[in-house]
């Protein structure tokens, strides 16, 4: 070969060089693109996967908070439900008549002890709950007797057997009640 022959080899090698190149660098852009594309995808799902661990644990941690608080709040629950019983006994001691001097002076006793025990239960948010003539709710009242009343309102609490209570809200024992309800209509004996 010669030189002008090698010399044009050279340029022809030269001029296909810069298309190769040109072919190899949009090659070259396309599995960028495509790797970055797919970057990105792992990265939503990771991210994805990020957002929702952080939600789980946010709601594990306001689960806890509850159920803590929900521990403190009504950890009092057994003791109340057994010290129920004492107040049960006084009011039934309050109930009977007194005859006497010395009965009197034993029930003035007895109703500030059960007023003192009223007010400590109050002061532990164990509230009493009287519904006389209140409309009977079965969420709060236990009935035990419905009897007809023309002096009261249906469907409501005329009497109060045995008085409900609730911690911080919640129910610990309902009112156990004596419910009115409508007076049946008279049948007509002529007809």
């Amino acid at each position: 070969m010669s030189d002008n022959e090698d010399l044009q080899s050279a340029e022809e090698n030269q001029e296909v060089a810069p298309e190769e190149q040109k072919l190899t660098f949009e090659e070259q852009v396309e599995t960028l693109t495509a790797e970055l594309n797919k970057a990105l995808e792992e990265a939503e799902t990771h991210k994805d996967v990020a957002v929702r661990a952080k939600a789980e644990s946010e709601n594990i941690r306001r689960r806890a908070e509850r159920e803590v608080s929900n521990a403190s709040k009504f950890a009092l629950e057994r003791f109340a439900k057994e010290i129920l019983a004492v107040v049960d006994s006084l009011e039934k001691a309050l109930e009977h008549p007194v005859e006497g001097e010395a009965q009197t002076s034993m029930k003035e006793g007895i109703e500030l002890t059960y007023k003192l025990l009223i007010d400590t239960l109050n002061k532990f948010s164990i509230e009493q709950i009287d519904p006389l003539g209140d409309a009977f709710d079965p969420g709060l009242h236990e009935a035990m007797v419905m009897q007809e009343s023309a002096e009261h309102e249906p469907n409501s609490v005329m009497n109060v057997i045995q008085m409900g209570y609730s911690l911080n809200g919640r129910l610990i024992r309902p009112a156990r009640v004596i419910v009115a309800k409508g007076k049946s209509p008279e049948i007509d004996e002529k007809a």
